[in-house]
Order: structure tokens, then C-alpha cells, then sequence
């Protein structure tokens, strides 16, 4: 019999994403955290959208955030890698992804 430890990201008693490492579940879950600060933020605008476009919005910035920060700081889009030359934490989540596949919770 194997012994697994799992942890799991529960957003108003719904489970979002199992993790089988703390580091990954916290990092999911101050994403979540940012996607949700991202989505009052945007809800408070005057723009015209439905709140699930806001929503997903906020999702996809907290998502780039890197991505987000580059522009802030240099207002210029972010370079595209070269095909054969990965992100550092790109390379760090397909290491991971090798060794732990999350699993969408319903």
C-alpha cells in the first residue's frame, strides 16, 4: 500500500487544482490570489464587459504576470524566445510536469 500526500487548492469550498508539492499549490494559489485582485480591479472600471470576460481577464494577467511586469517596466512587449531557447522557469515547470501532473479538481 502507497502513501501519497496531495494538497489541494480550495477556493470557496470548491477544490481547484491537486498538487503533489506544497511549492506548486502555494504558487497556484497566489496566482488565484492576483486573478482575483485582477478581476475587483477590473470590476471597478467602466468597461463594458460581462463578469466572466473580466474574469477571465484577470485569470489570464495574473497567469502572464511576468509578461505583465516587463511592459510595466519598460513599455515594450516581452521578447519572443527563440524555439530553441526555453524560459529558465519554463524549463523549471517542464521538469516539474515530468514529476508531478496536476490534476483539475471538478
Amino acid at each position: 500500500m502507497a502513501v501519497e500526500t496531495k494538497f489541494v487548492v480550495v477556493r470557496k469550498g470548491e477544490e481547484k487544482m491537486t498538487f503533489a508539492s506544497k511549492k506548486e499549490a502555494d504558487a497556484y494559489d497566489k496566482m488565484l490570489d492576483m486573478a482575483e485582485a485582477f478581476t475587483d480591479w477590473l470590476l471597478q472600471s467602466e468597461l463594458s464587459l460581462e463578469e466572466a470576460q473580466l474574469e477571465n481577464l484577470g485569470l489570464f494577467l495574473a497567469e502572464q504576470k511576468e509578461a505583465v511586469q516587463h511592459i510595466l517596466r519598460t513599455s515594450k512587449l516581452p521578447e519572443a524566445q527563440p524555439a530553441g531557447k526555453a524560459p529558465k522557469v519554463a524549463a523549471a515547470d517542464e521538469e516539474s510536469q515530468k514529476k508531478v501532473r496536476a490534476v483539475k479538481a471538478a
